[in-house]
């Protein structure tokens, strides 16, 4: 593994000197910098556009507790055991606890949650858990309208700049401490800085069906481990059960059905309309979200279709298009009217709960270096996070790294990092055809299934491709995102091999052989 994957001498950078660095304009990258000090200059990173975020496809809403019949003991047990008891109890009890107050705050900043005539917010019920706090905005565009108005706010903010189509490549630091960070524009820059935050979101892109957007190609994960810092967890990927089936989707994104499709009554059938998750799960298709998903692969390994139907029809024309417009107007695109018609849906990657190792303060082992949001391992979600979680942590975590940094000023490192590249090769290399050929051995040997042989095989044919690339010139963001693919590639091979036992997202089909 290189140190730093770019190449270049001195001369080839413009340098630039800031506060803050951070990375990713999702829900917790934005809000970390909107709760930054004032006098603290911030430049916001993203390799494509502002909306271009798993942040901003989120449909589902955000889990919190907000009615007065529901308690903060109830939603840490429902995540304690959605995560198979791998939580850290601390983290889970620091999200549950402050969310509330954090999505009382972006109420107050001018997010529109739905509500009813009486001005109460409206709820609804998610995979695995046991009281209705799924707070939603625009029916099925939650993310997106979060997104928005923290944009907004961050664009008000005279400390803070936001650079679109800037990749960040790397963290440059001096005995464990940040000094700054490498990007690319078409020109190499050097942005030294006192602080970084990875927020830059997961790993979806390195798995063949996926409904992470394209730019989820795991670097953020990929460029904090060349800078040492440790990752952990990797194995546990979550497969979300429901995404929308489409041939047009693979290699590239497929369509989330939100798990609030099955939370307003949607169910499921195979090809024999048998509702097979009866029998299966006490909750049925309100199970976690790991349990679904293996049982929906199971479906369709036994029969003809490749997907299984999704049907919420018998809720009417009325209230479908209202609850959920974006799902209703995309499957319409397809000739599909979910007010008569099921919908074809299978499983895709969907999260990833290992990442960056953080503190309750968003801290790494790296001084100066923070991670939130899914770049990061807080250790909320466990071995399988429970839906919408992930939204409540971007922004307690967001604002927890903030207020570090802004509780902790620290003098800038300098360093002589640019006599440490070495001689990369020119090579005539199909980045693409690699990528693709990547994809394949992750949902192959290292998917919703798993054992030893297949994953040892798996590995094997990963480094091969890792190897194709380790001394290659990466003079585009395609062949450096290659580089970061391979190595979150490995991380998950490597622990999905560890762990000897199933428990969670990470199901081993082989553990009563050891």
């Amino acid at each position: 593994m290189r140190r730093y994957i770019f190449n270049k001498g001195l001369d080839n950078f413009e340098e630039h000197q800031i506060d803050t660095a951070i990375i990713g304009t999702g829900i917790a990258g934005l809000y970390a910098a909107y709760n930054l000090d004032s006098d603290k200059s911030c430049v916001i990173f993203t390799k494509d556009k502002t909306d271009t975020s798993s942040s901003f496809l989120a449909q589902g809403g955000i889990a919190a507790v907000m009615e007065s019949e529901d308690k903060f003991e109830y939603h840490f047990e429902d995540t304690i055991k959605a995560g198979a008891g791998m939580c850290n109890n601390d983290a889970v009890r620091t999200v549950v606890e402050e969310g509330p107050d954090d999505i009382s705050r972006l109420i107050e900043l001018g997010i529109n949650f739905d509500s009813d005539d009486l001005g109460q917010l409206k709820t609804t019920m998610e995979g695995g858990h046991g009281r209705r706090r799924i707070l939603h905005a625009g029916g099925d565009a939650t993310g997106k309208e979060i997104v928005r108005i923290l944009k907004l706010l961050v664009s008000e903010c005279s400390n803070i700049s936001l650079l679109e189509s800037h990749f960040a490549v790397d963290i440059v630091t001096k005995d464990k401490k940040v000094c700054g960070l490498i990007t690319y524009d078409g020109k190499w820059h050097y942005f030294k800085a006192n602080h970084i935050i990875i927020a830059a979101g997961g790993i979806g892109q390195v798995y063949r069906y996926t409904t992470n957007p394209l730019v989820a190609t795991g670097d953020g994960i990929a460029m904090a481990k060349r800078a040492g810092a440790e990752i952990v967890d990797m194995e546990f990927v979550q497969f979300h059960p429901t995404a929308f089936y489409s041939s047009e989707s693979r290699n590239k994104q497929c369509f989330l059905i939100s798990e609030a499709v099955r939370g307003e009554g949607g169910l499921l059938y195979n090809d024999k309309n048998e509702r097979f998750m009866l029998g299966r799960h006490e909750r049925c298709e309100l199970a976690p979200r790991d349990i679904v998903a293996r049982e929906i692969y199971r479906e369709i390994e036994n029969q003809a279709s490749p997907y299984v139907k999704l049907d919420i029809s018998h809720k009417g024309s009325e209230f479908l298009p209202n609850r959920f417009p974006t799902i209703y107007a995309t499957c319409m695109k397809y000739n599909i009217d979910i007010s008569k018609s099921f919908i074809p849906v299978g499983p895709a990657q969907h999260y990833i709960m290992g990442g960056i190792k953080t503190d309750l303060n968003g801290s790494t082992n790296i001084q100066g270096l923070y991670a939130c949001g899914e770049a990061a391992c807080t250790g909320v979600h466990g071995a399988n996070r429970l839906a919408s979680n992930s939204t409540l942590e971007c922004l307690v975590f967001g604002r927890r790294s903030a207020q570090e940094i802004n509780n902790n000023p620290s003098a800038r490192e300098e360093t002589d990092f640019f006599t440490e590249t070495g001689i990369a090769e020119k090579k005539d290399i199909d980045i693409n055809e690699q990528k693709i050929l990547l994809k394949g051995i992750m949902i192959k040997y290292c998917g919703i299934l798993r054992s030893e042989k297949y994953l040892k095989i798996g590995l094997a044919k990963l480094e091969d491709v890792a190897e194709l690339i380790e001394n290659a010139d990466l003079d585009t963001t395609d062949a450096m995102e290659l580089y970061n693919m391979c190595m979150v590639g490995r991380e998950i091979f490597k622990g999905a091999i560890a762990r000897k036992k199933s428990v969670g997202a990470h199901y081993r089909e082989d553990d009563n052989n050891d």
